[in-house]
């Protein structure tokens, strides 16, 4: 089933990692609601235990590149939280293709982050994000992101204030 929703999973986002051990849709955006609270809280443990630990899962995006491995993973959110950069994102405007055992969740990212000058950047980024049921696990895992940011210039500014 598709359908279109605007989950609206921003800095005002709750960790519910413990609802993402129920099997069905629940549990499914309790994970993605999850994701998003650590990400705008830099919250390292929280966004460790919503990814997959697989040595597939796999980030691709315009900051890490190409990873593969759930500890390639959180090493790149380590670097980014460790920084200035003060991201924060609101997960919107998702259309969302379920499946019993997995979701993909595409939709927009929009927000802003402080470049090394302190300025306020704008930045809105296309993305999805997979999760499955890892029944091993006993909850839903993202095991996969795809990110990409449409314009050059904002582009090349992101890189640049991540990257230093």
């Amino acid at each position: 089933m598709i359908e279109l929703v605007d989950y609206q999973f921003g800095p005002a986002a709750r960790r519910r990692l413990d609802e993402s051990a129920q099997p069905g849709r629940d549990g499914a955006i309790a994970a993605l609601e999850s994701f998003y609270y650590a990400l705008n809280r830099r919250d390292l443990e929280a966004l460790t235990a919503v990814w997959s630990q697989d040595e597939l899962a796999q980030l691709n995006n315009p900051v890490g590149g190409i990873l593969r491995s759930g500890a390639a993973v959180t090493d790149l959110y380590r670097r980014i939280f460790a920084g200035d950069l003060c991201l924060t994102v609101t997960f919107g405007d998702a259309a969302t293709y379920w499946w019993p055992e997995a979701v993909v969740f595409a939709g927009r990212e929009v927000g802003q982050y402080h470049d090394h000058d302190g300025a306020v950047v704008p930045l809105t980024i296309r993305t999805t994000r997979v999760f499955g049921y890892q029944r091993e696990a006993g909850r839903w895992l993202q095991v996969h992101h795809h990110g990409s940011i449409d314009q050059a210039e904002q582009l090349a500014q992101y890189q640049k204030a991540v990257r230093g």
